[in-house]
């Protein structure tokens, strides 16, 4: 059974879900230290710190994954160059040839 991945749209919606409960969290212990119950305090600002540690730790975790779809995308991209490249050697030296002529008349107009 293979798994799904998880869509552009769905990480980002949990992220910001994530975001919010974690400002929910924020704001209920700005609004609890107005009050002096220490236990109340003490209570809100571990629920704070267990939610800031978990978003850290999604966030870190997508991270990781977003720079290693990078890295094998720029990977992949890089073998089929490299591969048309042998495979057609007369064509990219002509394109490489026919970049480096508009490269040229392009500087030498300044």
């Amino acid at each position: 059974m293979a798994s799904r991945k998880p869509s552009t749209d769905d990480t980002t919606h949990k992220l910001k879900e994530d975001l919010h409960h974690l400002t929910q969290t924020i704001e209920d212990l700005v609004s609890a230290t107005a009050d002096d119950s220490r236990s109340n305090i003490k209570e809100l600002r571990a629920r704070a710190e267990k939610r800031l540690k978990e978003t850290r730790d999604r966030l870190e975790s997508r991270g990781e994954r977003l720079y290693d779809e990078a890295r094998d995308s720029v990977t992949h991209q890089v073998d089929a160059c490299d591969r048309y490249v042998h495979d057609n050697p007369w064509t990219s030296v002509g394109l490489g040839a026919a970049a480096g002529i508009v490269i040229g008349m392009l500087i030498g107009r300044r």
